[in-house]
Protein backbone atom coordinates (compact mmCIF):
# COMPACT_ATOMS: atom_id res chain seq x y z
CA UNK A 1 0.00 0.00 0.00
CA UNK A 2 1.16 3.08 -0.98
CA UNK A 3 0.28 7.01 0.09
CA UNK A 4 1.54 10.27 -1.13
CA UNK A 5 1.57 13.41 -3.31
CA UNK A 6 3.29 11.86 -5.93
CA UNK A 7 2.28 12.48 -9.65
CA UNK A 8 -0.02 15.68 -8.62
CA UNK A 9 -2.90 14.07 -6.20
CA UNK A 10 -2.26 12.83 -2.49
CA UNK A 11 -3.92 9.91 -3.21
CA UNK A 12 -3.88 5.71 -1.69
CA UNK A 13 -3.02 2.71 -3.85
CA UNK A 14 -3.23 -1.02 -3.29
CA UNK A 15 -2.09 -3.06 -5.52
CA UNK A 16 -4.43 -6.14 -6.72
CA UNK A 17 -4.22 -9.94 -5.19
CA UNK A 18 -3.77 -10.90 -8.52
CA UNK A 19 -3.40 -9.15 -12.00
CA UNK A 20 -5.97 -7.73 -13.27
CA UNK A 21 -9.10 -4.74 -12.75
CA UNK A 22 -8.18 -1.77 -11.27
CA UNK A 23 -10.48 0.42 -9.93
CA UNK A 24 -10.51 4.42 -9.53
CA UNK A 25 -11.93 5.49 -6.50
CA UNK A 26 -13.99 8.50 -6.75
CA UNK A 27 -15.45 10.20 -3.55
CA UNK A 28 -18.42 12.96 -3.99
CA UNK A 29 -17.82 16.41 -1.67
CA UNK A 30 -16.39 16.34 1.55
CA UNK A 31 -14.54 12.37 0.58
CA UNK A 32 -10.67 11.60 1.27
CA UNK A 33 -8.64 8.99 -0.46
CA UNK A 34 -9.20 6.76 2.24
CA UNK A 35 -13.17 6.89 2.15
CA UNK A 36 -14.18 4.34 -0.03
CA UNK A 37 -11.71 1.96 -0.33
CA UNK A 38 -13.71 -0.29 2.23
CA UNK A 39 -16.41 0.19 -0.91
CA UNK A 40 -14.35 -0.93 -3.54
CA UNK A 41 -13.04 -4.25 -1.83
CA UNK A 42 -16.88 -4.93 -1.78
CA UNK A 43 -16.90 -4.07 -5.47
CA UNK A 44 -14.24 -5.58 -6.62
CA UNK A 45 -11.96 -7.84 -4.24
CA UNK A 46 -9.09 -8.62 -5.19
CA UNK A 47 -8.60 -5.92 -7.64
CA UNK A 48 -6.19 -3.23 -7.16
CA UNK A 49 -7.57 0.28 -5.85
CA UNK A 50 -6.47 4.06 -6.64
CA UNK A 51 -7.95 6.65 -4.72
CA UNK A 52 -6.97 10.06 -5.13
CA UNK A 53 -8.63 13.32 -3.05
CA UNK A 54 -9.96 15.95 -5.20
CA UNK A 55 -7.64 19.24 -5.22
CA UNK A 56 -10.65 22.01 -4.92
CA UNK A 57 -11.79 22.68 -1.68
CA UNK A 58 -15.65 24.04 -1.14
CA UNK A 59 -15.91 25.44 2.62
CA UNK A 60 -12.39 23.48 3.52
CA UNK A 61 -14.13 20.36 1.54
CA UNK A 62 -12.60 18.48 -0.80
CA UNK A 63 -14.06 18.24 -4.50
CA UNK A 64 -13.22 17.45 -7.92
CA UNK A 65 -13.99 20.59 -9.63
CA UNK A 66 -15.87 23.95 -8.63
CA UNK A 67 -19.28 24.62 -8.81
CA UNK A 68 -21.09 27.75 -8.88
CA UNK A 69 -24.09 26.45 -6.40
CA UNK A 70 -25.61 22.87 -5.80
CA UNK A 71 -26.05 21.30 -9.58
CA UNK A 72 -24.30 24.59 -11.31
CA UNK A 73 -20.91 23.73 -12.32
CA UNK A 74 -18.36 25.41 -13.11
CA UNK A 75 -17.68 24.33 -16.67
CA UNK A 76 -14.04 25.75 -17.56
CA UNK A 77 -12.78 24.44 -14.03
CA UNK A 78 -14.49 20.85 -14.74
CA UNK A 79 -12.43 20.45 -17.79
CA UNK A 80 -9.04 21.87 -16.59
CA UNK A 81 -9.79 19.44 -13.56
CA UNK A 82 -10.78 16.00 -15.96
CA UNK A 83 -7.73 16.54 -17.98
CA UNK A 84 -5.84 16.75 -14.88
CA UNK A 85 -7.00 13.85 -13.46
CA UNK A 86 -6.76 11.81 -16.64
CA UNK A 87 -2.81 12.82 -16.94
CA UNK A 88 -3.08 11.67 -12.95
CA UNK A 89 -4.09 8.31 -14.20
CA UNK A 90 -2.22 7.84 -17.11
CA UNK A 91 0.77 8.46 -14.98
CA UNK A 92 -0.24 6.09 -11.99
CA UNK A 93 -0.93 3.58 -14.67
CA UNK A 94 2.34 3.81 -15.45
CA UNK A 95 3.98 4.12 -12.07
CA UNK A 96 2.02 1.57 -11.01
CA UNK A 97 1.80 -1.26 -13.73
CA UNK A 98 -2.28 -0.87 -14.74
CA UNK A 99 -3.49 -1.99 -17.88
CA UNK A 100 -5.52 1.38 -18.91
CA UNK A 101 -8.16 -1.13 -20.68
CA UNK A 102 -8.54 -3.10 -17.10
CA UNK A 103 -9.32 0.54 -14.98
CA UNK A 104 -13.05 1.61 -14.48
CA UNK A 105 -13.75 4.25 -12.34
CA UNK A 106 -16.07 4.31 -8.98
CA UNK A 107 -17.86 7.23 -8.29
CA UNK A 108 -20.45 8.57 -6.07
CA UNK A 109 -21.58 11.99 -6.49
CA UNK A 110 -19.14 14.54 -7.11
CA UNK A 111 -16.91 11.30 -7.78
CA UNK A 112 -19.34 10.32 -10.32
CA UNK A 113 -19.60 13.83 -11.90
CA UNK A 114 -16.11 13.82 -12.68
CA UNK A 115 -15.69 10.12 -13.94
CA UNK A 116 -18.51 10.72 -16.53
CA UNK A 117 -16.65 13.28 -17.85
CA UNK A 118 -13.13 11.31 -17.94
CA UNK A 119 -14.96 9.15 -20.03
CA UNK A 120 -16.76 11.82 -22.02
CA UNK A 121 -13.56 13.84 -23.00
CA UNK A 122 -10.44 11.07 -22.07
CA UNK A 123 -11.92 8.22 -22.42
CA UNK A 124 -8.94 6.78 -23.41
CA UNK A 125 -7.36 6.28 -19.78
CA UNK A 126 -10.60 4.20 -18.51
CA UNK A 127 -12.32 0.87 -19.60
CA UNK A 128 -15.81 2.02 -17.90
CA UNK A 129 -16.68 3.49 -14.88
CA UNK A 130 -19.46 2.64 -12.11
CA UNK A 131 -21.58 5.94 -11.87
CA UNK A 132 -23.75 6.68 -8.09
CA UNK A 133 -25.87 9.15 -7.84
CA UNK A 134 -24.26 10.79 -11.16
CA UNK A 135 -25.62 14.02 -13.00
CA UNK A 136 -25.06 14.83 -16.75
CA UNK A 137 -21.55 17.33 -16.00
CA UNK A 138 -21.40 18.40 -19.61
CA UNK A 139 -21.97 17.69 -22.99
CA UNK A 140 -18.66 17.59 -25.54
CA UNK A 141 -18.56 19.90 -28.15
CA UNK A 142 -16.78 17.08 -29.99
CA UNK A 143 -18.86 13.55 -29.19
CA UNK A 144 -16.04 10.61 -28.54
CA UNK A 145 -16.25 6.94 -29.76
CA UNK A 146 -17.34 5.59 -26.87
CA UNK A 147 -18.12 1.72 -28.45
CA UNK A 148 -16.04 0.12 -26.23
CA UNK A 149 -16.80 1.44 -23.04
CA UNK A 150 -19.14 0.24 -20.46
CA UNK A 151 -21.24 2.06 -17.50
CA UNK A 152 -23.35 1.59 -15.29
CA UNK A 153 -25.23 4.10 -13.81
CA UNK A 154 -27.31 4.15 -9.95
CA UNK A 155 -30.03 6.78 -9.34
CA UNK A 156 -31.83 7.04 -6.74
CA UNK A 157 -35.78 7.85 -7.17
CA UNK A 158 -36.49 10.18 -4.31
CA UNK A 159 -32.91 12.15 -4.84
CA UNK A 160 -33.50 14.93 -3.54
CA UNK A 161 -30.20 16.61 -5.21
CA UNK A 162 -29.80 14.92 -8.32
CA UNK A 163 -33.01 14.70 -10.38
CA UNK A 164 -34.59 11.45 -12.24
CA UNK A 165 -34.34 13.04 -15.25
CA UNK A 166 -30.28 14.05 -15.02
CA UNK A 167 -29.63 9.75 -14.54
CA UNK A 168 -31.73 9.38 -17.83
CA UNK A 169 -30.26 12.31 -19.98
CA UNK A 170 -26.61 10.93 -18.94
CA UNK A 171 -27.46 7.52 -20.31
CA UNK A 172 -28.59 8.60 -23.10
CA UNK A 173 -25.68 10.79 -23.81
CA UNK A 174 -23.18 8.15 -23.08
CA UNK A 175 -25.33 5.60 -25.43
CA UNK A 176 -24.80 7.84 -28.38
CA UNK A 177 -21.52 8.30 -27.90
CA UNK A 178 -21.63 3.93 -28.40
CA UNK A 179 -21.00 3.29 -24.72
CA UNK A 180 -22.88 -0.08 -23.28
CA UNK A 181 -25.30 1.84 -20.46
CA UNK A 182 -27.38 -0.12 -17.78
CA UNK A 183 -29.30 2.24 -15.70
CA UNK A 184 -30.11 0.95 -12.35
CA UNK A 185 -33.64 2.29 -9.67
CA UNK A 186 -33.78 2.26 -6.69
CA UNK A 187 -36.66 3.88 -4.42
CA UNK A 188 -34.37 5.91 -1.89
CA UNK A 189 -32.27 9.11 -2.26
CA UNK A 190 -28.85 10.56 -2.54
CA UNK A 191 -27.13 7.75 -0.15
CA UNK A 192 -26.44 4.33 -2.09
CA UNK A 193 -27.74 1.54 -0.05
CA UNK A 194 -26.51 -2.37 0.13
CA UNK A 195 -28.69 -3.45 -2.99
CA UNK A 196 -26.85 -1.17 -5.03
CA UNK A 197 -23.80 -2.04 -4.03
CA UNK A 198 -24.81 -5.34 -5.08
CA UNK A 199 -25.60 -4.38 -8.39
CA UNK A 200 -22.91 -2.66 -8.63
CA UNK A 201 -20.66 -5.92 -7.85
CA UNK A 202 -22.07 -7.77 -10.09
CA UNK A 203 -21.86 -5.57 -13.29
CA UNK A 204 -18.18 -5.16 -12.53
CA UNK A 205 -17.81 -9.47 -12.68
CA UNK A 206 -19.40 -9.54 -16.06
CA UNK A 207 -17.77 -6.17 -17.61
CA UNK A 208 -14.02 -6.67 -16.07
CA UNK A 209 -11.45 -9.48 -17.35
CA UNK A 210 -11.34 -12.49 -14.89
Amino acid sequence: MTAGAELGFVHRFIPAQRPGTTLLLLDGTGGDENDLLGVGRELAPGAALLSPRGKVLENGRPRFFRRFAEGLFDLEDLVFRTHELAEFLAAASSRYGLPPDRVFAAGYSNGANIAASTLLLCPEVLAGAVLFRPMVPLTPERMPNLSAKRAVIAAGRHDPIVPPEQAERLARLLRSAGAEVELHWEANGHAVGDAELEVARGWLARNTPA
